[in-house]
Parts: structure tokens; C-alpha cells; sequence
């Protein structure tokens, strides 16, 4: 069994919607944990959690930052975490239980491994993951949007994201 510590100076969570039809709003978590347990040598063997602080969105907007905390979104006060807790792992992908705004669904996601490599700084070993992926907001009560006078809505459905994450491996 591997023991995996999230180095959170080399981890993100970033993402992406579409914006009023013809552009892009990107942002990101900035706190967030999660674990790893398994065999790193055989990913189907792993268990992965992940636990995201909403409150940490940051899309370089303080007012859209506010609106997203609110009801019409993530309500942090009633939901603080968007949680995920894997199911199965393959080479290239990740399926599991995601939780946001109190309702959970499963999905499937890309997985990228990096393998295992030697950090030159502590002498230990660290790897990474890439899980990357499509989640539609609306099915998880994020409905809120507006239509525009020209057609379309405020807000995509789909948001994109990447989460890129190291560990420092022990045993």
C-alpha cells in the first residue's frame, strides 16, 4: 500500500464556462484536499477523494466571485464542498460519486498518470494526475442564468475543468 501527500503548492484546480455566448470566464479553487490510497504500480487499485472549499472560487471578480457563493449558484452557506469520491480508476480514467450543491452524481473523467519520479529537492518520490473533464451545472441545481436580448443565455451549462495534482509518495 503507497501513502500519497498532496503537495498543494503544485496542485490546481482550474476551470471554464462559456460567458454570454461568445466568450470565456476562467477560474479556479484555490483550497482543496484529497486523498490517494493504493498501489501506485496498478491505478485500478487506487481509492481517490477529493474535497473542494467552495468558498475559495476565484475568477478574478470580486462581484461575480459573490454571486457565484450565493444561492443563485453554490449557496456556501448551506453546501461548503463540492466533494468526489472515486468508484473505479483505469489508465486513463476516473469514475466516481461528485457531489455539489447536495446532489451527487456519477461521472466519469479523464485520467492522466505522470508517472513516478524522484524529487531532486527532498531526495523523495512524487508523481502527478491530470483529471480533466465536463460537468453540466445544471445537473447539480446550478441553474441560474439569463437570456440575452441578442439570443443564447449568460451563462454555458458546461463547465470544463483540470485538475492537476502532485503527491510525494511514502512506502
Amino acid at each position: 500500500m503507497t501513502n500519497f501527500t498532496l503537495d498543494n503548492a503544485h496542485s490546481s484546480i482550474d476551470f471554464s464556462v462559456k460567458h454570454m455566448m461568445v466568450s470565456k470566464v476562467k477560474g479556479e479553487f484555490t483550497e482543496f484536499t484529497s486523498t490517494v490510497t493504493g498501489d501506485i504500480n496498478d491505478l485500478s487499485t487506487l481509492n481517490v477523494t477529493a474535497a473542494v472549499k467552495v468558498d475559495s472560487i476565484d475568477t478574478n471578480n470580486a462581484d461575480r466571485d459573490g454571486h457565484l457563493k450565493s444561492g443563485d449558484f453554490f449557496d456556501v452557506e448551506q453546501y461548503p464542498e463540492i466533494t468526489f469520491v472515486s468508484k473505479s480508476v483505469t489508465n486513463n480514467s476516473i469514475t466516481g460519486d461528485l457531489t455539489i450543491k447536495g446532489v451527487t452524481n456519477e461521472e466519469t473523467f479523464d485520467l492522466e498518470f505522470n508517472g513516478v519520479h524522484k524529487n531532486p529537492m527532498s531526495g523523495g518520490d512524487v508523481t502527478g494526475l491530470v483529471v480533466s473533464g465536463t460537468i453540466n451545472r445544471e445537473k447539480y441545481g446550478l441553474t441560474w442564468n439569463q437570456v440575452l436580448e441578442t439570443g443564447g443565455v449568460m451563462v454555458g451549462k458546461d463547465i470544463k475543468f483540470e485538475a492537476g495534482v502532485e503527491y510525494a509518495i511514502e512506502g
